[in-house]
């Protein structure tokens, strides 16, 4: 009876094997195993059951290649957000050094300028109206000083008051408003100011 249970035992399939690993080494030669290979041999699982093989090597190729990929889309990712960054600081960099020369011209002529008639925008807290425009903040700041020149030099202009970015301002072409202390007012677009 013992060696008919023993024999009953060893016959019954053994349900929780995972399956068997065909190892193959450098050499060529093949070797079935219950463990997975070692990683100097190519490894093939093989399932039992169905009969279904997966080269596990190639499978892990596939998730180093795959993780590589999503490394080089994360460096990527990086990349592309410093060099947001770096334009972002590079034109607030820029929009200040216009608001220098804009500053310096009222100064040295304060008989033509009142004090606050152009003051900068600060690009850090830049007012919901300006906001839209901020990519352009270096050609605001520029042609804010150029609308004023050209204002002063009509001769009906004795002062600038007032020098701001106009509502009907698009992307594509800026529209400055100067008020004069003699109450005359100027609009003028950037292809007028270009010229």
């Amino acid at each position: 009876m013992k060696n008919l249970i023993l024999l009953f035992t060893l016959c019954w399939p053994f349900y929780g094997w995972a399956g068997v690993y065909k190892c193959t080494d450098s050499e060529g030669r093949t070797d079935y195993q219950s463990s997975p290979c070692t990683e100097e041999r190519k490894a093939v699982q093989i399932n039992t059951k169905t009969g279904s093989k997966v080269d596990l090597n190639e499978l892990e190729n596939r998730q180093v290649q795959a993780t590589e990929q999503q490394k080089q889309i994360e460096a990527q990712k990086q990349a592309e957000e410093q060099a947001r960054l770096d334009a972002i600081a590079e034109r607030k960099q820029l929009a200040r050094a216009q608001s220098d020369l804009t500053l310096a011209l009222i100064k040295s002529n304060p008989m033509q300028f009142s004090a606050f008639a152009i003051p900068p925008y600060d690009p850090d807290n830049l007012p919901p109206g300006i906001r839209v425009f901020e990519t352009r903040l270096p050609d605001i700041e520029k042609f804010r000083r150029l609308a004023a020149q050209k204002a002063l030099a009509t001769g009906k202009c004795q002062r600038v008051e007032a020098d701001e970015l106009n509502a009907k301002s698009t992307k594509e072409q800026l529209v400055f408003l100067v008020n004069c202390s003699s109450g005359a007012s100027y609009y003028y677009n950037e292809a007028e100011l270009k010229e």
